[in-house]
C-alpha cells in the first residue's frame, strides 16, 4: 500500500527533507557547470597561452554581457503569464539544463596552435553559448527559493542546503579537475624534471583532457536538474505580483531604481561580490602559484576545499544559530574571523618555503570557517531582501531583484578576474611563455596577490552584512508581521469580490 502523501492547508506537499534535497539538487546541477569557471581562465593562459590583457578584455567583454544577460531573462520570467505544463520557472530550467549538457565544454576546444583570431572566435562563442543557457536556468532556479515556502525558518533551511549542493558542486570538481589537468614534467628516463629556478617540479597542463571532463560535468548537472524539477514542490502562485488591481505595466528600470533604493538586497550583494572575488577572482592566481611556488598545482584543488569543510560544521546548527542571533547578526560574527583569517594569510609567503604551505592551509581554514554561517543563509538573505522589496514598494518581483543581484555579482565574477589577470602581468607573470619559465620573484608576488584577494574579500563581506544590510532579527519579525497582515486583508478582498461576482 502506497504511503500517503501528507498535504499542508493549501493542498501542498508538507515542507521537508524532500525540499531540502531537491533544492540542494539545483545548485549542484548549476555548479557542474559553474564550477568550471575558474578553470576557464587557467585554460586559456596557459594551455591556449593566449596574451593575458587580450585574455583580460575578452573575459570583461563576456562578463559584462553576461551581467546585463541575467535582468533580461529576470524581466522575462516576471512578465511571462503563460502556463507551462511545468510551471514557467522549472520549464525555464529544463531548458537550460538541456543547452548546459554541451554547453561547458564549447570553452575547452583545445586548439593551442590556432591563430589569435581563430583563439577569439573560439572564447567568445563558446563563452556566450554557455553562459545563454546557464543564465536561463539560474536566474529563475535562485528566485525560486521564495516561491517554495513563505516561512523563515524554512527558507533559511533551504538556504542552508542550497549551499550544501553548491559546496558539492564546487567541491568536487575543485578537487578532482587539477588532479586530472596537471602533472609533473618528465625527462625521456621517467624522472621528474626540476625547475632550476624555483627548485620545485616543472608541471605541465593537459588541456585536452578539460574538454571530456566538461561533458561529464554536463551530464552530472542534467541529471540533477531533472531531479529537481520532477520532485520539486512550488507552493506560492508563480504569477502572483503583491499589489493592488491597478499594477501599472512591469517596468524593468522601475525595478532597477527600486533595488538599488533595496538596503537588504544591495547589502547582500555587496557581500557576495566579495565572497565571488575570493572565491573566484582567487582561483587562477592559486592554481598559479602552487604551480609555480610549490610545483604542486595538482594540489591546488585539495587545498582549496580544505578550507570549506570548516563551513560545514554550521550545517547541522543553522537552524538554532539563526533562530537565536539572527541571520544578520550571526553572519556578521564570521566575517569578523574571515577577516582574522585572511589577515593570517599574509604570513605565508613571509615563513621559509617549507613551512609556507602549513601556514597557508591554517589560515585558509580560519578564513573558510568565518565564512560558515554566511555561506548557509547566504541565498535565505536575498529570499528576505526579496520580501523587503514587497514591503517597501508593494511590489515582489522574484526574477528581477534576484536578477539584479546576479548583475552585480557577475560583475564582481567578471572584473574581479581580468583585473587579476592584469595585475598578475604587471607582477611578472608572462601567459606567452611557458609556465616554467616564470622566474622566482614573480612566484613570490602571486602568493602575496592571493592573500589580498582573500583580506579584501573579507573586508567586503563585512562592510556589506554588518554596515549596509538592514534586516536585522528584530527589523525582520516586523517585516514578516506586516507582510503577512497585508497578505491576508489582499486574500479578503479577493474572497470578497469573488463572492460579489458570483
Amino acid at each position: 500500500m502506497a504511503k500517503e502523501k501528507k498535504l499542508d492547508a493549501n493542498g501542498y506537499r508538507k515542507f521537508g527533507m524532500l525540499d531540502k534535497l531537491t533544492y540542494a539538487a539545483g545548485d549542484f546541477g548549476c555548479n557542474m557547470s559553474f564550477a568550471l569557471k575558474g578553470t576557464i581562465n587557467t585554460f586559456w593562459l596557459v594551455f591556449m597561452n593566449m596574451n593575458s590583457t587580450l585574455f583580460a578584455t575578452l573575459l570583461l567583454i563576456v562578463q559584462v554581457w553576461d551581467a546585463i544577460n541575467d535582468p533580461l531573462i529576470g524581466s522575462l520570467i516576471d512578465a511571462d503569464k503563460r502556463n507551462y505544463k511545468l510551471g514557467k520557472f522549472k520549464t525555464y530550467i529544463f531548458i537550460g539544463s538541456i543547452g548546459l549538457l554541451v554547453a561547458g565544454s564549447l570553452c575547452f576546444i583545445p586548439l593551442p596552435n590556432a591563430s589569435t583570431t581563430i583563439k577569439c572566435i573560439i572564447f567568445l562563442l563558446g563563452y556566450v553559448i554557455w553562459d545563454a543557457f546557464y543564465t536561463v536556468a539560474n536566474v529563475p532556479y535562485g528566485a525560486m527559493l521564495s516561491l517554495i515556502t513563505t516561512d523563515g525558518g524554512e527558507r533559511a533551511e533551504l538556504s542552508t542546503w542550497r549551499s550544501i549542493g553548491s559546496m558539492i558542486g564546487n567541491i568536487v570538481p575543485m578537487i578532482i579537475l587539477p588532479m586530472l589537468i596537471w602533472k609533473d614534467k618528465v625527462d625521456e628516463a621517467g624522472n621528474v624534471i626540476m625547475n632550476a629556478e624555483t627548485g620545485e617540479p616543472e608541471q605541465e597542463l593537459m588541456g585536452k583532457t578539460v574538454f571530456f571532463v566538461a561533458l561529464l560535468m554536463g551530464i552530472l548537472g542534467f541529471i540533477a536538474f531533472q531531479f529537481m524539477i520532477r520532485k520539486g514542490e512550488i507552493r506560492v502562485n508563480e504569477n502572483a505580483i503583491k499589489v493592488n488591481e491597478q499594477q501599472q505595466k512591469f517596468n524593468v528600470f522601475k525595478a532597477f531604481g527600486n533595488f538599488l533604493k533595496n538596503r537588504a538586497a544591495v547589502g547582500a550583494t555587496l557581500a557576495a561580490m566579495g565572497m565571488f572575488l575570493g572565491m573566484n577572482s582567487a582561483t587562477t592566481a592559486t592554481q598559479i602559484m602552487f604551480a609555480i611556488y610549490f610545483g604542486k598545482a595538482e594540489l591546488s584543488g585539495l587545498v582549496t576545499a580544505i578550507g570549506f569543510v570548516p563551513m560545514m560544521l554550521f550545517i547541522p546548527f543553522i537552524k538554532k544559530i539563526v533562530n537565536k542571533m539572527g541571520k544578520k547578526e550571526a553572519s556578521v560574527a564570521g566575517t569578523i574571523v574571515s577577516l582574522v583569517g585572511a589577515g593570517l594569510m599574509f604570513l605565508f609567503p613571509a615563513v621559509p618555503k617549507s613551512a609556507a604551505l602549513i601556514v597557508y592551509i591554517l589560515a585558509f581554514v580560519v578564513f573558510g570557517l568565518g565564512m560558515g554561517v554566511y555561506t548557509c543563509v547566504s541565498w535565505s538573505l536575498m529570499a528576505d531582501a526579496i520580501d523587503y522589496n514587497e514591503w517597501k514598494t508593494g511590489s515582489r518581483e522574484e526574477g528581477t531583484v534576484y536578477s539584479l543581484h546576479s548583475f552585480f555579482r557577475k560583475l564582481a565574477q567578471g572584473v574581479g578576474p581580468s583585473l587579476v589577470i592584469v595585475i598578475m602581468g604587471l607582477l611578472g607573470y608572462n601567459s606567452e611563455i611557458d609556465i616554467n619559465a616564470q622566474t622566482a620573484q614573480t612566484a613570490e608576488n602571486m602568493c602575496w596577490l592571493v592573500a589580498g584577494l582573500y583580506l579584501f574579500s573579507a573586508v567586503m563581506q563585512f562592510v556589506g552584512i554588518a554596515l549596509v544590510y538592514n534586516l536585522d532579527k528584530k527589523t525582520l519579525a516586523q517585516m514578516n508581521e506586516e507582510l503577512d497582515a497585508r497578505h491576508a486583508r489582499d486574500e479578503e478582498m479577493s474572497d470578497a469580490r469573488k463572492a460579489l461576482y458570483n
